[in-house]
This record gives structure tokens, sequence and C-alpha cells, in this order.
């Protein structure tokens, strides 16, 4: 008996759009440059921040998801270091490594979703 393969086309199509807005969004916090956030940032978007410890803040609404990816993107003398990014559906997990002004570092992932070609949700965590 031979299995068949069956490829869900709308789902591998979502994980190509998901996986082109988060290469768009990573190149924001790469290049230090924040503009691109008013197009891949949905209005009801929601970020659960991985700070203050231990449960970290909420951010809803785009212009408050905006701001604190602006001011993370641009904050002077840090970077991160991208592991890796992974695209499932609407889904994308990322991981990183976060390389403060004074040297210090922390690893981190993300949990992304996206709808409508827009982020819609960013969990947050760090590792302790």
């Amino acid at each position: 008996m031979t299995q068949e393969l069956i490829i869900d086309i709308n789902t591998a199509n979502r994980s190509g759009e998901t996986a082109e807005i988060m290469r768009r969004y990573n190149d924001v916090f790469q290049r230090h440059d924040p503009s691109a956030l008013d197009d891949l940032v949905a209005q009801d978007c929601v970020i659960e921040n991985t700070t203050p410890a231990p449960d970290g803040a909420r951010r809803a609404g785009k212009a408050a998801c905006v701001e604190l990816w602006s001011a993370i993107a641009t904050a002077p003398g840090t970077r991160f270091d991208l592991e890796e990014t992974f695209v499932a559906g609407d889904r994308a997990t990322i991981r990183w490594r976060y390389w403060m002004a004074d040297g210090n570092s922390l690893r981190g992932v993300n949990l992304m979703r996206v709808a409508d070609g827009r982020i819609v949700e960013a969990m947050g965590y760090v590792k302790g």
C-alpha cells in the first residue's frame, strides 16, 4: 500500500505570506529602521512583552505596538542576532539573541501570529 502526500495549498500559501511578513519584521530590527512597521502591524495587534519580569506587559492596538517596537529597534548600541525563524501557516516562531548597549545579552523567542497580511499577536519570552 502506498501513502499519498496531501499538500494543503491554502496553508502553504499562508506560510509563504507569513514568512515574507516575518522577513520584513526582522529587517526592522536588523536595520534599526522602524519605518516598515506601519504596514506590518494590524489595528488590533496585541503584544505580550518580555518585561517587566516575571510576566511582562501587555500592549494593545497598532499605535502602542508600533511605539514599543520602534523604541526597541532604535535603541542605541543594541542589536538582535536572529537564530531561527520557523513559519507554519499564519504562525511564526522567532528565536533571537538580544545584545544590550552594555555588552550583556539575553536569549528569547517571539511567538507571532498574522491575519490578513498583518501582525496581530506577538508574545515574547526570555530565558531567565
